[in-house]
């Protein structure tokens, strides 16, 4: 088996977009009894983090495995072929069960209407830690696995299967990577303790790289909640600072991460590392990396679409730790990749390979002011970041 460097696992479905006109028909009108509703042609393509991380790492000339489960239905064998036309060796290691449907949503995007959506989680909700044999992991630098939340398996057991799969892959000696997925308190994911789901979890996670709102609705559903209702129609971004992005990072660290990064969206991206030299060289991280809190900006585009943005920044973080990059660089080539996605409409399209995109950054890429609140942080011209109260380059650690 060839000598690989990411193995991308988790969630992974077909997404099915019919494509409507410009006159503004609300959904009800849409999905009235007995109405034939007439839709353009529609987009295929495939979704979750399988196909968006992995075909992002992909693009930036990272040799990766994707490892995402399918039915043997038709729907599969659609997935099956879009990861083909990208290059056939990606699909070599996609696992197919002939007894369970494969996952698909219908995306329902009129005209001036909030986007719905139809979804079946088919075979996502069936991945377990047995899909992944032992001798897959062997020669893989890294082993990341994205949206648990979204597989039953995966939280229905407050996280012992999941902690499993990656602890084999800590044993294996892979760097394990976690990311999450948006948690529908109203469905049966909704249900979990997932501050215990953390405790059994994150011991065995490296990288942790959710969104702000996921770590946020994790770690304290009910003060994040009671912060979005003050944050009101200005989103939760509007009533976050660096002092709670700081306590949000060292309540994950002490469970036990060795990384994590926060994706802020169009505010960029804030880092905080361990400061236990055992743990950062566990990973085989130089020290730079130890004690760090940092936050890099989103570069400026025209936003097109957002699909896949976060999924595409992790691509860019996960390729720059694999050039051996420290914090900073690391930091701008994740914020310069979910900048390339967001100026296309589908998840993939935007991406360039690594030498394009870094090229795009030294030559001045401008990029967006942070809103935020960060008192007592640092801007460093030099390296296109803020540097947090408690960075360890300010207290004579790392560089």
């Amino acid at each position: 088996m060839s000598q690989i460097d990411v193995i991308v696992a988790g969630h992974l479905c077909l997404d099915i977009i019919p494509t409507f006109g410009q006159e503004r028909t609300g959904v009800e009108h849409l999905l009235a009894p007995g109405r034939l509703v007439h839709v353009g042609p529609a987009q295929i393509a495939t979704g979750g983090a399988v196909s968006n991380t992995g075909l992002a790492l992909h693009r930036l000339g990272v040799t990766t495995r994707l490892m995402g489960k399918v039915g043997a239905d038709l729907f599969g064998q659609a997935i099956l072929e879009v990861i083909r036309r990208r290059d056939p060796r990606l699909a070599e290691t996609m696992i197919v069960d002939e007894t369970v449907p494969s996952s698909y949503t219908i995306v329902i995007n009129p005209p001036g209407v909030d986007r719905s959506f139809l979804h079946c989680p088919g075979a996502n909700d069936t991945f377990s830690s047995a899909d992944v044999q032992s001798e897959q992991l062997v020669g893989a630098r890294i082993f990341h696995f994205g949206y648990p939340p979204l597989m039953r398996q995966m939280y229905a057991d407050g996280g012992v299967e999941l902690s499993t799969l990656l602890r084999r892959a800590r044993n294996a000696g892979l760097i394990t990577s976690l990311d999450m997925a948006h948690v529908d308190s109203q469905s049966a994911a909704g249900q979990v303790d997932w501050r215990a789901w953390l405790h059994e979890c994150l011991p065995t996670v490296d990288l942790f790289l959710p969104n702000l709102e996921e770590a946020f609705f994790i770690l304290d559903r009910k003060r994040f909640q009671a912060t979005v209702e003050r944050a009101g129609d200005a989103g939760l971004l509007a009533a976050v600072d660096g002092a709670l992005l700081g306590e949000l990072a060292d309540q994950l660290l002490t469970l036990g991460a060795a990384v994590v990064g926060l994706k802020l969206g169009e505010q960029g991206l804030y880092l905080r590392t361990t400061s236990n030299p055992a743990r950062l060289a566990s990973l085989g991280l130089e020290p730079v990396w130890l004690g760090r809190e940092l936050l890099a900006p989103a570069f400026q585009v025209q936003v097109v679409g957002t699909t896949g943005a976060g999924d595409c920044a992790i691509a860019g973080f996960l390729a720059a730790l694999l050039r051996g990059l420290p914090p900073e660089a690391s930091l701008t080539a994740a914020t310069a990749a979910g900048a390339c996605n967001v100026e296309q409409a589908d998840a993939i399209s935007g991406m360039m390979s690594w030498d394009a995109m870094w090229q795009r950054v030294q030559a001045g890429w401008p990029q967006r002011p942070v809103g935020l609140s960060l008192p007592d942080w640092q801007w460093d011209a030099s390296a296109g970041l803020w540097r947090g109260p408690r960075d360890g380059r300010k207290e004579g650690q790392g560089v």
